[in-house]
């Protein structure tokens, strides 16, 4: 009977501790709190940074669009809004998905990210094959490189331009380019040797964010957006590439620092080296994809379903976003958005990873309410 007992008791004491004066004992493992009838997590930060989630535009109705309107203030499309879903073919640009996410944040008052005009993964084969329909990376001429050079750039500045004057009056933040660094790159800078690169150096990154600026709203901050900013080399190799492009002219107004992290990893001082490091260049700094993963790389072993994740691992997971949260707060005039990468635990891409390397069975749970809509003791911890 005790062995039975002791998980829960332990656990309802665990989210107890983390609850405000006057609320210990209102959750716990048999009574869960709706996350629909709590305080919400925007107005708590609304001093510091707006706050985020990302979206697939089947989750604007239902309980799913509730959350957003509790909660969020912030909104980022998930997929909808990459190259390979806005421009599949070229000169075809379809809206009509991320109108959707327009509308809702137009309807509810929330600031608007855009994700993303450039990526190296997600976007159409035809951006980088030469009049001919030829891979341009398989190109051995000079002469024609150069052409198909010119010609991708030329795609690369009506991709962006298009799409920034449609939404020139409703996106607040720009993910020009992402993922431009790759620390296993063969190149002594650490730049992702992708079509883009292969065929246009770094130039296909200025001229992206060249004609952003040329076309997006006067008050749009356009941001440089990256996974492992807290780590070396790859913070490093961003710096230089941003410090290099800032003194060339190239409007670049802040980074986005990803944030896919784990329990204990990276640390909180790498993190907070890398908000200094780039808030010193002048550049505001937004997480723009967080997530606090249950496991560390690879996701091996994987707890199979929700159920069987233990109460002592949502204590730590609510440990680690309380510290989290913590320094985005002490270093809030250098962060301007904080932004998680779903809702809730019932829709994560890191359950498909930890799919992936568990033989096609694994859940994992890197938000701060469950998959039922409930709060966790991660969210008593960030709100405080």
């Amino acid at each position: 009977m005790l062995k039975v007992l002791l998980k829960p008791l332990l656990s309802g004491l665990a989210v107890a501790l983390l609850l405000p004066s006057g609320m210990a004992g209102a959750a716990s493992v048999t009574d869960p709190v709706s996350a629909l009838d709590v305080a919400e997590l925007d107005e708590r930060y609304e001093k510091s940074f707006t706050i985020g989630a990302a979206v697939e535009t089947s989750q604007l109705e239902g309980k799913d669009g509730e959350m957003l309107k509790k909660h969020y203030n912030s909104l980022v499309a998930e997929n909808i809004m990459k190259p390979i879903n806005i421009q599949p073919e070229e000169g075809k640009f379809n809206f009509k998905e991320a109108d959707k996410i327009v509308k809702f944040a137009k309807e509810n008052d929330m600031d608007l990210r855009f994700h993303t005009l450039i990526w190296h993964s997600q976007v159409p084969e035809w951006f980088f094959l030469d009049k001919e329909g030829k891979k341009m990376v398989d190109e051995t001429d000079p002469k024609q490189r150069e052409k198909n050079k010119k010609l991708l750039l030329k795609r690369v500045e009506t991709h962006v331009k298009t799409i920034v004057k449609r939404y020139k009056n409703d996106v607040d933040s720009w993910d020009v380019v992402n993922e431009v660094i790759d620390e296993y790159a063969p190149n002594d800078k650490g730049l992702r040797e992708s079509p883009w690169y292969q065929i246009t150096g770094t130039d296909y990154i200025a001229v992206a964010f060249e004609t952003a600026r040329r076309f997006a709203g006067k008050d749009a901050k356009l941001y440089i957006n990256d996974y492992n900013t807290e780590v070396e080399p790859k913070r490093t190799h961003l710096y230089n590439l941003v410090k290099e492009l800032l003194e060339q002219g190239v409007p670049i107004d802040g980074v986005g620092h990803q944030g896919h992290i784990q329990l204990g990893w990276p640390s909180l001082q790498e993190t907070r080296d890398s908000i200094n490091m780039f808030a010193s260049l002048g550049l505001d700094n937004q997480i723009t994809e967080l997530d606090v993963s249950l496991y560390g790389w690879p996701p091996r072993p994987a707890f199979k379903s929700y159920e069987e994740i233990p109460d002592e691992v949502f204590q730590a997971q609510a440990e680690r976003y309380d510290a989290l949260f913590k320094l985005y707060e002490e270093l809030d005039d250098k962060i301007s958005n904080v932004t998680f990468w779903g809702i809730t635990d019932n829709h994560t891409w890191l359950d498909d990873r930890a799919e992936e390397y568990n033989d096609g069975v694994g859940k994992d749970a890197p938000f701060v309410f469950d998959p039922y809509y409930n709060v966790k003791p991660a969210y008593w911890a960030i709100i405080d």
